[in-house]
C-alpha cells in the first residue's frame, strides 16, 4: 500500500512510496545534492528514477527540463502520483521503459546532465536475491549492468556534458575503469561515511564526456551520523535545501491572504 511522506526535512514536496515494493533511500538525496548545475544546463536525464526522488529534488536547483526513465510500471506510477500532487508535471517528464532501449522513446535526444543511482551489486550464482522482484531489480544487476548504464549515459550526453553517479566503494575500480574506456572522464569524487572514522559506504562521482584525463578533484568527505547517531550538519543542510526560500514564499502568501 502506498504511503505519503515528506521528501525533505520540511514540508516542501510529498513523495509516495510503497515499503513492500520500493522506497527511496538517502543515497538518492545525496546524489541529487551532488549534481552541479551550470548556467547553460537545459536538459537532464535520470536513469532508473524509481519513485522520482532525484528529479523532484533537482527542481529545487534548476529550471531545466528533466526526463526520468523507469522500467517497472508500478514504481513509475508512484513517481507520477508524486509529481502530479507537487505540480511538477511541466518540468518533469516520465518515461516507462528499459534504459537499454532508450532509442524507442528518446531517440537522438542529448542531455547536458545524466544522473543515475544504479543497482550496486553484481549478479552471481551465489547472490542472495530478495524474493521481492522490485527490491531485487533496485539492488542487483538483474536488468542492467554498470557497464550498460555507462554506455547509455555516454550515448545521451552532449559533448562536455556530465554524468553524476553513486556507487559502492568496493566497485570503485570497476567504475573508474568503465568510465574512462567509455570516454567519460572522472572529474569530481566524494566519499560518504556512515560515521566519522568508519569505512565509506558510498562514493559520488562526476564524469565529463570527452573530458581530458587529468585533474580529478577529491572533495571533503561527507559524514552522515555524528557520535550521538544524529544527522550531521552537512546532511541536515542537504535535507533542508531550499527551506529558506520556501518559508519566505509561504510567509508572503500568508500576508497576502490576510490583506
Amino acid at each position: 500500500m502506498a504511503v505519503k511522506n515528506d521528501l525533505l526535512g520540511y514540508p516542501r514536496y510529498v513523495i509516495y512510496q510503497d515499503p513492500e515494493m520500493f522506497h527511496f533511500s538517502i543515497d538518492s538525496i545525496l546524489l541529487a545534492d551532488f549534481v552541479r548545475i551550470k548556467k547553460n544546463t537545459k536538459t537532464i536525464l535520470d536513469l532508473g528514477t524509481g519513485n522520482g526522488a532525484i528529479p523532484m529534488f533537482l527542481t529545487l536547483k534548476t529550471k531545466a527540463h528533466i526526463h526520468a526513465i523507469e522500467i517497472q510500471k508500478p514504481i513509475l506510477e508512484l513517481a507520477r502520483k508524486s509529481i502530479e500532487e507537487n505540480k511538477l508535471g511541466n518540468q518533469i517528464t516520465l518515461h516507462l521503459g528499459d534504459m537499454k532501449k532508450t532509442h524507442e522513446f528518446i531517440k537522438g535526444y542529448l542531455f547536458d546532465i545524466v544522473v543515475c543511482n544504479p543497482p550496486f551489486f553484481k549478479l552471481h550464482e551465489t547472490s542472495n536475491l530478495n524474493k521481492n522482484q522490485y527490491l531485487t531489480a533496485a539492488r542487483h544487476e538483474v536488468l542492467i549492468t554498470l557497464e550498460e548504464v555507462i554506455k547509455v549515459s555516454y550515448k545521451h550526453l552532449n559533448q562536455k556534458g556530465s554524468l553524476f553517479i553513486i556507487h559502492k566503494p568496493d566497485r570503485l575500480t570497476d567504475l573508474l575503469y568503465l568510465l574512462r574506456i567509455n570516454k567519460l572522464e572522472p572529474k569530481r569524487m566524494r566519499f560518504v561515511y556512515p560515521k566519522e572514522y568508519s569505512e565509506p559506504n558510498h562514493v559520488l562521482i562526476e564524469a565529463i564526456k570527452g573530458g581530458k584525463p587529468s585533474n580529478l578533484e577529491i572533495l571533503a568527505p561527507l559524514v552522515v551520523y555524528d557520535s550521538n547517531n544524529k544527522w550531521t550538519d552537512d546532511i541536515l543542510k542537504i535535507y533542508n535545501y531550499g527551506k529558506e526560500d520556501y518559508e519566505k514564499q509561504t510567509l508572503n502568501q500568508s500576508e497576502l491572504i490576510k490583506s
